[in-house]
């Protein structure tokens, strides 16, 4: 049994919450703090990640608004100008598979400066782009992608770094809401930037709001990782330290934590990751809501466009606000619901108690509710209703969406804390591949079966992730102390 301290006084923490976040050990009269952060700094940390994790998707949904002026601009047609933003998702996919694991391993804040500084070379080259060659326009467009998307995985890794399963919803929450407010807000801008200014000046615009985020990172992001930094109060090679040190420094040597800074004795190869049973059902549920979600608010121009005909671009791009008011409200409800869940649930359930459960207990809620307003969004849409319905209803799909995704990638890294950046980018993988198939079929769909049985056919899809979450329920907990075990025999084994 471990143990934690709530007011002076030493309290048993149940058997599964010590398998999947342990305390630190504790020396003599002091207790070794998990995290040397105080909450108040944690929130920075958070904020700074969440900023990266905002231009993620930034680049892709600022840019379709352009699309139709980018294809006048280069003599091609709208379908081959969409092979660019297929290779972006492709690449989207992709890329965080080689950073995570490398950021797992030497360290946060040198992969978040690469992957930034790449952007911002991709952003100024795609901004100076002849318009005669096309294929530097794809070409371009991979890099920016390979850039931007692992910002994703790595703010999750940090998460992971500082902070413990009982109050990790609530940071994740927050910083689910740069990654996710993207793609309401981007099409708003890229369309009011292309209208005004011109295709270049999306591409520009770009380039500012990376380079004062590669500076605030630069200037105040510490290293986390747990293998270098320990719980913050290991001295971290000069490359890797902050320029100006303002978080952590309060750190004493009674916070110093030996344990937490050995070596990762894990694969950092994240396909490995695929052949968890309870990572697989995970990763399973989040990408096909992942998915499903992103047709419908990748297709709100284009639909709008069709059956309002009198919305200009401007206000088109503004339809998009709702669904980041409603995922404003779901992280922001839904971080605190899984802190408070987990802490009523640990005492409730004694030694009982299974993260899995913690943690999915109020997904039918979400699931049901997001079901509702996905088949509700096709059949609004066929019937031309007033706009005025379709607005209200992704309000509760931003809400639900990311509420169903915090709650799945939370518990991702949960399972895999050592792992958390390899984790998020496995999340990646699959919810970016399974949105470019959807994509690219729901057009057709939505021709031949019309929007309403469109969408209350993925209405259905969802309404299977149902069982699946039941399983991850009950056999969750016992596929991960499987692997907990087998790991720590390879462990035990090799330091013999």
């Amino acid at each position: 049994m471990a143990s934690t301290a709530t007011d002076g006084k030493q309290e048993p923490i149940p058997v599964d919450e010590a398998v999947v976040a342990p305390e630190l050990p504790v020396e003599g009269e002091v207790e070794v703090p998990y995290s040397i952060y105080t909450n108040k700094e944690k929130w920075l940390i958070v904020a700074i990640v969440a900023l990266a994790g905002f231009y993620s998707p930034l680049p892709a949904n600022i840019y379709f608004p352009a699309i139709p002026t980018l294809a006048r601009a280069f003599h091609q047609s709208v379908e081959n100008i969409n092979q660019t933003v297929t290779v972006y998702l492709v690449f989207q996919g992709i890329s965080p598979m080689l950073w995570g694991p490398i950021s797992d391993r030497y360290g946060r804040r040198l992969v978040y400066l690469v992957c930034l500084g790449i952007l911002v070379a991709s952003s100024i080259g795609l901004a100076l782009c002849p318009t005669k060659h096309f294929w530097l326009l794809l070409f371009l467009r991979c890099f920016q992608s390979g850039g931007s998307a692992s910002t994703i995985a790595l703010g999750a890794g940090v998460i992971g770094d500082i902070s413990t399963s009982r109050e990790r919803g609530g940071y994740f929450g927050m910083f689910n809401l740069g990654p996710m407010l993207a793609p309401c807000i981007a099409p708003a801008m890229g369309g009011a930037l292309s209208q005004g200014l011109g295709w270049r000046s999306i591409f520009w615009s770009i380039v500012i709001m990376v380079a004062v985020c590669l500076l605030c990172i630069a200037l105040f992001l510490p290293e986390t990782l747990r293998s270098i930094a320990g719980n913050g109060s290991i001295p971290v090679p000069p490359h890797l330290r902050a320029i100006v040190p303002i978080v952590g420094r309060k750190a004493t040597m009674e916070a110093f934590d030996p344990d937490s800074c050995a070596k990762p004795k894990h694969s950092v190869n994240p396909f490995v990751l695929f052949t968890y049973p309870d990572v697989i059902v995970l990763l399973t549920f989040t990408g096909i809501v992942y998915a499903v979600n992103y047709t419908i608010t990748a297709t709100i121009s284009s639909a709008f466009a069709k059956i309002y005909p009198q919305l200009s671009e401007t206000v088109l791009g503004l339809c998009y606000l709702p669904v980041g008011a409603g995922m404003i409200i779901g992280s922001t409800l839904t971080g605190k619901m899984l802190d408070r869940e987990y802490s009523r649930i640990q005492a409730r359930s004694g030694d009982k108690f299974t993260i899995e459960h913690a943690r999915l207990r109020i997904m039918p809620f979400y699931l049901g509710l997001f079901i509702v307003c996905v088949i509700g969004w096709g059949w609004t849409i066929q019937a031309k209703a007033h706009i005025a319905l379709p607005l209200v209803l992704g309000v509760f799909l931003g809400w639900t969406s990311i509420g169903i995704l915090n709650t799945t990638m939370t518990l991702n890294i949960d399972i895999l804390q050592s792992r958390s950046s390899g984790a998020t980018a496995c999340t990646n993988l699959v919810r970016c591949s399974l949105a470019a198939i959807l994509i690219s079929v729901i057009d057709r769909m939505t021709s031949e079966w019309g929007d309403g049985w469109t969408y209350t056919f993925w209405g259905g899809i969802c309404m299977l992730l149902l069982p699946l979450m039941l399983l991850e329920i009950r056999m969750g907990p016992v596929w991960r102390r499987k692997r907990e075990a087998a790991e720590k025999e390879v462990a035990d084994r090799d330091a013999a």
